[in-house]
């Protein structure tokens, strides 16, 4: 798919990391852009440097875990926009604990976002994708949609669940003016570790720890994850692996489907000194 000043790129989770890496990259293309976030700082902030590269921006504050604010949040980019060519479903959270230390609440909470935000995107976006020439929906999974480390139970269980209904929406789409494709970042240099919430039951030292470890780990800019996906627009990929991590991980699985984690787990407790759960 092409991405020229007829593109109206729709980014949810743009106000930091990787969407706001991605909204600026969409605005250098020539798109215009309907930014949303919860954080109206951050959003003001990506919707500012978007502008400096000539882009018409729309600045919409929304929580996609609320349907009806994404289906506002959407008519709100008709009546400004009159059209969307690009769905970037990419808002996520973090939850830090093992299963027995998460609450029922941490674990809707965070499936309200990192997996209701997509359905409740793609839902109340399709119909306006639909009516375009050619589109694309673009769902943020993770590496954890590929494999499933302890302490990463509800994360995880969300972003499988994203790759599950972005395979499904895309194999429904074939065929039409809609490409679907699911983004499986590794270990991208964004604030979703350090702004991560701590379970009802783990000890806030764990987050901390785990955030410094992320760090350590992650080797993949926002920026350089933002041109993988431009690319991958280009070239209408239907997965959309983000750094060599990502790659490895992905390989990995599919040649150790069950055991994969005595391979990974040892590796991780190489690279921080620290033994797996």
């Amino acid at each position: 798919m092409n991405i020229d000043r007829n593109t109206v790129s729709v980014v949810t989770g743009a106000g930091s990391g990787i969407g706001r890496a991605l909204a600026l990259r969409l605005a250098r293309e020539g798109s215009s852009l309907a930014l949303a976030d919860v954080n109206a700082d951050g959003l003001e902030q990506a919707a500012q440097m978007a502008e400096t590269h000539g882009a018409e921006v729309s600045r919409h504050i929304v929580d996609v875990s609320d349907s009806e604010r994404v289906a506002q949040f959407a008519q709100e980019v008709i009546a400004r926009h009159g059209r969307a060519s690009i769905l970037v479903n990419n808002a996520g959270v973090g939850l830090y604990g093992v299963i027995e230390q998460l609450s029922i609440n941490d674990i809707d909470w965070l499936m309200g976002v990192n997996f209701r935000g997509v359905v409740h995107g793609v839902k109340h976006f399709l119909p306006i994708l639909r009516q375009q020439p050619e589109a694309y929906v673009l769902n943020v999974s993770s590496v954890f949609g590929f494999v499933a480390p302890p302490g990463q139970g509800a994360y995880c269980a969300s972003k499988f669940a994203v790759r599950g209904f972005t395979e499904a929406l895309r194999h429904e789409l074939h065929g039409t003016n809609v490409h679907v494709a699911a983004i499986h970042p590794g270990g991208v240099k964004t604030a979703i570790a350090r702004n991560a919430r701590v379970g009802a039951g783990a000890e806030a030292s764990y987050a901390v720890e785990a955030a410094v470890d992320f760090d350590k780990l992650a080797r993949t800019t926002p920026e350089a994850a933002a041109e993988r996906i431009i690319k991958g627009i280009r070239r209408n990929r239907e997965r959309i692996l983000i750094g060599p991590d990502a790659k490895g991980i992905e390989i990995l699985q599919r040649l150790m489907p069950v055991k994969y984690w005595r391979v990974m787990g040892a590796w991780l407790e190489k690279q921080t000194g620290k033994k797996m759960l």
